[in-house]
């Protein structure tokens, strides 16, 4: 497939969660995409977006004359389409877990997202440190710490990644590890005791794509005059 077989339609790379994971992703199984950016918070913004997703939302992956919406949604439709790129663990426990991993961040902890928004670029040590972002940030923790104890160690080829080589569960979870740095929120005070999850965290980071991400959403925000 060639670039222009995917159109990834995803918002500012310093704000916008959702796109982040599909975005990277795609990125790290190495497919080519064309990628087009619309800026967030904006009042035009929603307009902006309907031509391109139906749903007003970001991402949208365009394809083959379909609009996937839903971050969760593209990265299934990813890897059902390349397999053999591996997005979910072969293990077939493994895979159930990743999943409703990756279901439960979907659908959950609000709290976290709602009083620590993601902002890659900024650091705001202590700011929206409530006690149900807390509690959101403590269960991520320990589904990091489960999948990485029963999963992520064992693996052959184990990379640092929840269920040892980058899956879609690490993908989805991505922007929160932004979070934490951003938050300066402690695993350790979490129930990491070990550091098995600031672990975690450093893989994530050291990614190149994620490396690649946040230096594109420093040059976008330098470009708007908002550095």
């Amino acid at each position: 497939m060639t670039a222009f077989d995917f159109e990834l339609v995803i918002g500012d790379k310093n704000w916008s969660s959702w796109s982040l994971r599909p975005w990277l992703a795609m990125r790290q199984a190495g497919l080519p995409f064309y990628e087009r950016s619309i800026r967030l918070r904006q009042p035009d913004t929603k307009a902006q977006i309907l031509p391109h997703s139906p749903a007003g939302t970001v991402p949208a992956l365009k394809w083959n004359g379909l609009v996937i919406a839903e971050s969760l949604a593209i990265l299934e439709t990813i890897a059902d389409l390349f397999p053999m790129k591996k997005l979910w663990p072969e293990d077939a426990g493994a895979r159930a877990v990743a999943r409703a991993a990756a279901a439960e961040m979907h659908a959950g902890f609000t709290a976290l997202r709602r009083e620590m928004p993601m902002d890659i670029l900024n650091r705001y040590p202590g700011q929206g440190h409530t006690e149900e972002a807390l509690d959101d940030a403590r269960r991520i923790v320990a589904i990091w710490r489960e999948a990485r104890l029963r999963f992520g160690r064992l693996s052959d080829g184990d990379e640092g990644f929840l269920f040892g080589r980058f899956s879609a569960a690490d993908a989805m979870y991505a922007p929160v590890v932004t979070r934490f740095v951003t938050y300066e929120i402690d695993p350790a005070a979490l129930g990491d005791e070990d550091g098995m999850a600031r672990a975690y965290m450093d893989a994530v980071l050291r990614l190149p794509a994620m490396q690649e991400w946040a230096a594109e959403a420093h040059t976008e925000m330098k470009e708007r005059g908002l550095l």
